[in-house]
């Protein structure tokens, strides 16, 4: 029986998508089985950002209107043979696809996969109820900005009338010279402001947007390290913390951060 997660946040632009497929990836090179659930119908790009957007013949709609079974709706990832992405339509199709019959959809798939990632739309209303409603645990994804922790904390709140298992948080695009200059929120005190345990933290790296251009996490990247201590803390429950300030330190982490200031 898969663990079935949903990718949150308050507000868009945080970067759900990209955890999503980052920690997606991170789980099948595990050697774990993992699909990939795109709910934002209508601005739907998880199929871009994983770069099978010309491989989708079918999607969620089209397995509940029984235009297809769900397995025939699966697009393998062209670099993870135990990665699969469920896409969700572009129509503007909301109203006709409900939590019902979307936990009815991945209640067939479930026993086939290790892991079922949802990507949930941006806000609070009907697409966040609807890809909750299918999930028994639930990643915040934040970044250290007054106005995404604030409505980071709307989420976590509304995810208490939810009978999930977990809630965990995701701190993304944290700028280790802002840190180590005091420029920057801490992490501990996101932590502290949300009331709610941290699954791990993810720097700020322009590298990360490769990954919409070829489909896959560039390797050897520190986004990458990050990602695969996200992927380890959260199937062996460990609480392993990737250090953004680590390239700031020293002689050499001065230079950095004095040219990432003149930048």
């Amino acid at each position: 029986m898969a663990r079935k997660i949903v990718i949150t946040s308050g507000k868009g632009g945080v970067g759900k998508t990209t955890v999503t497929a980052n920690l997606g990836t991170k789980l099948a090179n595990l050697g774990f089985r993992v699909l990939l659930v795109d709910t934002d119908i209508g601005l739907n790009n998880l199929d871009v950002v994983m770069g099978v957007e010309n491989k989708v013949m079918f999607d969620i709609l089209d397995i509940i209107n029984g235009k297809c079974r769900a397995k025939q709706a699966l697009v393998q990832d062209c670099h993870h043979p135990s990665l699969f992405i469920l896409p969700a339509p572009n129509s503007d199709s909301d109203s006709l696809i409900t939590a019902g019959n979307l936990l009815e959809t991945l209640s067939t798939l479930e026993h086939f996969f290790d892991y079922i990632l949802l990507d949930c739309p941006a806000g609070l209303d009907n697409g966040f109820h609807r890809a909750v409603y299918c999930a028994n645990e639930a990643i915040v994804v934040v970044t250290p900005h007054i106005s995404s922790i604030r409505d980071a904390g709307k989420v976590v709140a509304r995810l208490a009338n939810y009978p999930l298992s977990s809630v965990k948080l995701v701190v993304n695009r944290v700028r280790g010279d802002m840190l180590m200059t005091g420029d920057s929120i801490a992490v501990e005190r996101i932590i502290d402001l949300l009331g709610t345990n941290i699954l791990g933290v993810v720097p700020d790296d322009d590298a990360i947007s490769a990954l919409s251009a070829i489909g896959a996490i560039p390797s050897g990247t520190t986004s990458s390290r990050a990602f695969a201590i996200l992927a380890e803390n959260l199937h062996t429950g460990t609480k392993k913390i990737f250090d953004c300030t680590y390239r700031y330190r020293g002689i050499a982490g001065t230079i950095r951060r004095n040219l990432k200031r003149r930048i």
